[in-house]
């Protein structure tokens, strides 16, 4: 019998995993933290107007708390193939293995992407005032930014996943008049 194969989404995953799922757990990476760290020029922004992506970037002492998918049975290979090619776009993300742990006490290891923060699209350090001016302007081949950040701030709260940064750069895009609406 072979391992089961999670996957930890932080970001659009977590509303649009886009594989077979046969379990959802919530799930806590250590040592990493949601960010807007990457320039979107494919997705949420163009070349000429880069928007901003959520990553997993490395900080010691912090914590993501997501969710962990089981892919259904027999579903691994494509849904790798499909991982990798949505998220692996343009080189920006590692493809890595990480230990997650579940509010029940389980921990698995799950195909986790993370930042290269030696990308040219890494953006770490930006203040959220930075980041909510890009996201409220760009849009790219998958729709505005500000839908992005909306939909990934509402799935979080959703599931009582609690991120302050994300639910300030909400607030913050809606101040500008760029939250969608719908």
């Amino acid at each position: 019998m072979t391992e089961p194969l999670w996957v930890f989404g932080y970001g659009s995953l977590i509303w649009h995993p886009g594989f077979p799922v046969a379990e959802r757990q919530i799930a806590r990476l250590e040592g990493w933290h949601r960010s807007f760290c990457m320039h979107s020029i494919h997705h949420r922004g163009t070349v000429e107007a880069p928007g901003l992506v959520l990553a997993l970037d490395a900080r010691a002492g912090a914590h993501c708390d997501g969710v962990a998918f089981r892919v259904e049975d027999g579903a691994e290979v494509e849904t790798l193939a499909a991982l990798r090619e949505r998220e692996l776009i343009s080189s920006a993300y590692f493809e890595t293995r990480q230990e997650v742990s579940f509010r029940d006490g389980r921990v698995v290891d799950a195909v986790t992407f993370v930042i290269d923060p030696e990308h040219g699209q890494y953006a770490g350090g930006m203040s959220l005032e930075a980041q909510a001016e890009v996201i409220a302007h760009a849009v790219g081949g998958k729709g505005p930014n500000a839908e992005y950040l909306v939909n990934t701030a509402r799935h979080l709260e959703e599931l009582g996943i609690a991120d302050a940064d994300l639910a300030w750069l909400a607030r913050r895009v809606g101040e500008i008049g760029k939250i969608p609406r719908g």
